[in-house]
């Protein structure tokens, strides 16, 4: 066997049992480890062990014997140097070496630092297995030693500071970007109150101008016109009922019988009350609407017996009478008392809503009729479902124009507007010849209606009254054909009981003086017939027809 596959062969004293007794084990490099308590080994130059000289033997164990050192003089400044040593070792903390399984950590320059030894070891021992150990190493133990991990920026301490400091950085931020923010919207709260304010100061007439202007505007309207005609005798009592629902504010306007008409049937001309009984209730609205320029979508006939039928349905009405009304029968009390706050059951408010004393001008009839009709209004129900139960409940046969359930959202409506007091009565202005034209009926028929009195407008056709003075019925109705196919609007004149000469053509306004001319062609009258009079009843143009017009 050569050196290389004899471990020992390197060591002089592998053969030595002696030596081999004091081997402890072998290093990293093959090279023996002495037991600690065996003698110092010597190598030379070249790293081979040298023997010391044995002063003989232990009589004992049979172990050579090293020569004595000779001691060391005493020295102060190394013995003050070793108290100190010895109190450093007392003030270091001592740490429990890590265990067996676990690695060592690294120091910053990258050495493992020595093992420390195990808490219940003896002091000043040293492992085996530590190199370097020994007598002159004392002075220096690694227990000495601890290493301190300096806290870094990734420790969490600086993590959690940078955290403080980002977070406390970033609501500064924000609570200067909020306060930034509301100095902009106060601004803009500024400008747009300022806008507005100076809008509202250039815009804004005050309540008064908004109501004209929505008076004046496109406005939305339900109007009905109801018939009020008496079982006996014929009469009758005729309003609109207006439902504005752009001013939510109703009107009952009242019209009295002698307003001139003109039917579509041949353009006859005649009374609101004549033709109520003549023409019927759909004759009468288109003539109603030709008239005033309304929109008047249906007709109420509202007999004497409905009426008191509708005021029993509603529990009875309290109205301020002005008048008292004598009983049916002579020797009976009065039938209504003269009075504020009378109770008015169905039959009395018949006879009340009907009633003219003689002599008395229809106007205080049709007063009392609105009286009644706004206090059945306020007693009737709100609710259209409701309403048209009672309506219902009349058993009436309803025109064609205006169905039970039409009829009942209508009065629901306007018993709204009555109950809220936003209602009104109104009569509406008429002449004694039944002519409209005052300033006084033109503005109520615009405010309330919405509309323009057609017969006295820019452009209406003119309105000939025609009187029949010929001595033969017949020459009437030729004339009436010949004007309405001419343009015009006819009235009928009567008749006369004597005969008459020449005809005449007679205009009250000079603006009507080359109409009046225009007539008379139409007829084919004389132009000398012509002349300027101060009456010409309701009508514009007033012809009287001689014998010498030739029918």
């Amino acid at each position: 066997m050569n050196d290389r596959q004899d471990p020992y062969a390197h060591d002089p004293y592998a053969h030595d049992p002696y030596a081999q007794a004091q081997v402890h084990g072998y290093d990293a490099y093959g090279r023996p480890v002495y037991r600690p308590d065996a003698p110092e080994r010597v190598y030379d130059a070249y790293g081979q062990p040298l023997q010391q000289q044995a002063h003989g033997y232990d009589p004992y164990t049979a172990q050579p014997q090293q020569p004595q050192q000779p001691q060391a003089a005493y020295d102060p400044y190394a013995a003050q140097t070793q108290q100190t040593q010895q109190a450093q070792q007392e003030w270091i903390p001592r740490q429990t070496g890590p265990a067996a399984h676990e690695e060592q950590p690294e120091t910053r320059d990258g050495r493992i630092p020595e093992p420390r030894p195990a808490a219940d070891s003896a002091p000043g021992s040293v492992p085996d297995s530590v190199p370097g150990s020994g007598p002159e190493a004392d002075a220096y133990r690694t227990e000495q030693f601890s290493f301190i991990e300096e806290p870094d920026e990734g420790s969490e301490d600086v993590i959690d500071w940078l955290k403080f400091s980002e977070s406390r950085t970033e609501r500064r931020d924000e609570r200067k970007r909020k306060g930034r923010n509301r100095v902009v919207a106060l601004a803009v709260v500024l400008v747009l109150a300022l806008g507005g304010g100076i809008g509202w100061f250039l815009l804004s007439g005050g309540e008064e101008k908004k109501g004209t202007a929505a008076a004046t505007g496109a406005q939305k309207r339900d109007v009905i016109v109801v018939h009020l005609r008496q079982t006996q005798g014929g009469d009758s009592s005729t309003a609109l009922l207006v439902d504005n629902e752009t001013t939510k504010k109703a009107t009952t306007l009242l019209l009295p019988n002698s307003l001139g008409l003109t039917t579509k049937d041949g353009g006859t001309a005649t009374t609101l009350g004549k033709a109520v009984q003549d023409a019927g209730t759909g004759a009468t609205r288109d003539a109603l609407n030709t008239l005033l320029g309304a929109d008047i979508k249906g007709s109420w006939r509202l007999d004497t017996p409905y009426l008191e039928n509708l005021v029993e349905l509603v529990g009875g009405i309290t109205v301020d009478t002005d008048a008292a009304v004598p009983g049916a029968k002579q020797g009976d009390g009065p039938l209504v008392e003269q009075g504020k706050g009378k109770t008015l059951g169905g039959r009395a408010a018949v006879g009340y809503a009907t009633y003219r004393a003689a002599g008395e001008d229809q106007g205080r009839q049709l007063a009392r009729f609105g009286q009644v009709m706004g206090a059945v209004l306020g007693k009737m129900s709100t609710d259209p479902q409701a309403a048209t139960t009672t309506v219902d409940s009349l058993a009436q046969i309803p025109d064609p124009s205006l169905s039970v359930q039409q009829l009942g959202a209508s009065l629901a409506h306007l018993a709204g507007k009555a109950k809220g007091g936003s209602y009104a009565t109104s009569v509406l202005p008429v002449k004694a010849d039944g002519a409209l034209g005052g300033q006084a009926a033109d503005a109520m028929v615009k405010d309330v209606l919405g509309g323009t009195v057609r017969a006295t407008a820019k452009g209406a056709p003119p309105r000939v009254s025609v009187k029949n003075a010929t001595g033969s019925a017949a020459a009437s109705g030729t004339a009436q054909v010949t004007l309405v196919n001419g343009g015009y609007t006819y009235v009928d004149g009567g008749g006369s009981g004597t005969a008459e000469a020449a005809s005449s053509v007679t205009y009250a306004d000079d603006a009507r003086a080359a109409e009046a001319k225009e007539v008379a062609r139409t007829l084919g009258l004389p132009e000398k017939a012509v002349r300027k009079g101060t009456e010409t009843g309701n009508a514009d143009v007033a012809v009287v027809l001689g014998k010498d017009y030739k029918s």
